[in-house]
């Protein structure tokens, strides 16, 4: 374990500035990471073998939307990872074409430095939106997606980064699901020839430390699920984790394991048979178009931005847009999905039975006991009825079943409570006689 050191001192760290002298932000990130010590700015921290580990963000065919939701992630933040607060993982220096400082030649030189094995640290490639076909555009003298220009000049296609980067890579991960499965750009109908970056790195791939591409879906995704799987790749390069679990299409398995439907906070309406008719009804949605039954993400339990919202908690449809499938399966959008001539059908017949049958307990349980033996309820709202006959009943057998197994003082209170006979309010003798 590496010794831990007390923070420098405020007089040590003016000390340090006046050597080192001002900090030209507009020249390359990682030609100034060269001249610091690695961990020196991380006093006392829980450091391991790795202090530092640059990201290049690639764009290809994307609106940017993956960008914005990562800015917005908070568990953690991409504030934690570029200052180095999560303790174990490496500080992250971002290379990004819209939030560097840098542009031009000094931006385009980090990327230069990492193709090129200039770096004095581990690098990963985050690759945003779908890879075009560059061949295609190349037969009339044209491309797709570019960054940066060759002396001519003429624009290197953001493939071409992909190519010279990903052998030295520790890992590549594709966040969105353009990156991830093609997307929008590779729907029916694609000019491009635009493709997920599994697709264009091949089955074989594997990054420097053996790992194939990993994918984080979405669209956009959530920013959370993305900076934590982030964190966790970062923690097992540093020794001080395991391998996060991936499935078998390469996305983190503690965040795709369960479907939409299954944290949906309406699925209770499903399992009853009650369903929305309308936009704006509080039921289940699937019968208006709603995929959520088949469709693995954690948006329904995590939300879109800290913790809050997500499509079908603000009543928004399920379009399956982290699946592999999107968008080409999932169309028509709004419209109710095939399988629902028959699952909806059951639950609508098992819900005949099952709703009738919790009313009978959910109006038995809003009861005290006390109410019936007075055969009153004292509410100023409204008139309370009392239990009939048939629900009598049927609460005996059904809280006999209940305490089956307990203690003969508790079933024989309940029965008491339930069928309204023997029971009366405890006198102030009674309770002193028990004290």
């Amino acid at each position: 374990m590496e010794e831990i050191r007390m923070p420098i001192s405020p007089a040590a760290k003016d000390a340090v500035a006046e050597r080192v002298g001002p900090i030209d932000f507009l020249t390359a990130s990682a030609e100034r990471e060269l001249l610091k010590v690695p961990g020196a700015d991380r006093e006392g921290a829980l450091l391991g073998p790795i202090k530092v580990v640059h990201a290049f963000w690639l764009a290809g065919m994307s609106c940017d939307g993956c960008t914005v939701a990562v800015t917005g992630a908070t568990a953690p933040s991409v504030e934690d990872l570029l200052t180095g607060r999560l303790p174990g993982v490496p500080r992250v220096v971002l290379h990004h074409p819209v939030t560097s400082v840098e542009s031009g030649h000094a931006f385009i030189r980090n990327y230069e430095m990492a193709a090129n094995g200039e770096l004095n640290a581990p690098y990963v490639i985050i690759f945003e939106g779908s890879v075009p076909d560059e061949r295609i555009a190349a037969e009339s003298g044209g491309y797709w997606c570019a960054m940066g220009s060759e002396t001519i000049p003429k624009p290197i296609p953001t493939t071409s980064w992909l190519d010279r980067m990903a052998p030295g890579a520790a890992a590549v991960i594709a966040i969105g699901t353009c990156a991830t499965w093609g997307g929008i750009p590779a729907a029916y109908g694609n000019p491009t020839g635009a493709m997920s970056v599994m697709d264009y790195l091949g089955k074989e791939y594997r990054s420097a430390l053996g790992l194939p591409v990993v994918n984080v879906p979405g669209c956009s995704p959530v920013g959370d699920n993305f900076t934590e799987t982030v964190a966790a790749v970062l923690l097992f390069l540093n020794g001080y984790g395991p391998l996060p679990e991936f499935d078998d299409l390469g996305r983190p398995a503690w965040l795709f394991n369960q479907t939409v439907h299954q944290r949906c906070v309406r699925a209770g309406f499903y399992e009853e048979g009650t369903f929305a008719e309308h936009y704006g009804d509080p039921e289940c949605l699937v019968e208006i178009g709603c995929w959520g039954p088949v469709v693995q993400c954690n948006i329904t339990s995590r939300g879109a931005i800290n913790h809050v919202g997500g499509c079908m908690n603000t009543g928004g449809i399920c379009i399956g847009c982290t699946m592999p499938g999107f968008p080409d399966r999932f169309a028509p959008f709004y419209k109710r999905p095939p399988g629902t001539i028959v699952s909806s059908a059951a639950a609508r017949a098992v819900g005949t039975f099952v709703r009738p049958l919790r009313r009978i307990t959910m109006d038995f349980q809003n009861r005290e006991p006390r109410w019936d033996h007075e055969q009153t309820v004292p509410s100023g709202w409204g008139n309370i009825p009392a239990p009939n006959a048939l629900e009598k009943t049927v609460h005996y057998f059904y809280e006999k079943m209940q305490f089956t197994g307990s203690g003969d003082r508790a079933a024989s209170q309940s029965g008491n409570g339930a069928n309204g006979s023997g029971a009366r309010p405890v006198g102030a003798g009674e309770a002193g006689e028990r004290r």
